[in-house]
């Protein structure tokens, strides 16, 4: 049985046992009893925490991570340079059905797969990858929302903030990698 799976099992069985302590009389709790169910339910969430840093810092689900990070990255950078150069040709309204459309994935793949490169190469440099993407993302969003309220300005300066920040970070995250 994994490691993962027995503390599910002490924090489950920890709930029922203490749920059925304190149901037993409103006004009395068998404490001799209680406390040791909450020690093995809060053991339990701990085996479950120490199984799930394990696991994400597994050289397997590193490497797949970070080429996730790496293949994501790079197709958002490459569909915003396409999108910001055609901006002209896709009316107002509908750019947020195209952010949809060629961002949406690889974001959330990204997002998904981001604590592997704090694992891998440290916080210092996660923080600032992460610093630019965030901002990439923020002013993706910005897009969206201008380009729901028909604010063309708006969207096409924020397409060349987005692509910049997305572009910085793509740079550092390719800085970072190639350190190592």
């Amino acid at each position: 049985m994994n490691q993962k799976l027995i503390g599910q099992l002490m924090v489950a069985s920890a709930f029922l046992v203490a749920a059925f302590i304190t149901s037993l009389d409103k006004n009395l709790v068998n404490w001799q009893i209680y406390v040791p169910a909450m020690f093995i339910g809060v053991l339990g969430i701990f085996i479950i925490r120490h199984a799930d840093r394990k696991e994400a810092q597994s050289e397997g689900v590193l490497t797949t991570n970070l080429t996730n990070i790496e293949q994501s990255l790079a197709r958002i950078v490459d569909n915003l340079i396409a999108l910001n150069n055609n901006k002209e040709t896709i009316p107002t309204y509908e750019m947020r059905f195209e952010i949809d459309k060629l961002f949406r994935d690889d974001l959330t793949l990204f997002a998904d797969a981001r604590k592997s490169l704090g694992h891998r190469y440290g916080l210092q440099p996660y923080a600032e990858v992460m610093s630019a993407f965030a901002a990439g993302e923020r002013y993706i969003n910005r897009i969206w929302s201008a380009s729901a309220d028909g604010y063309v300005e708006e969207v096409n300066q924020y397409l060349t903030k987005a692509q910049n920040m997305f572009i910085d970070a793509n740079d550092k995250l390719v800085s970072v990698t190639q350190k190592k």
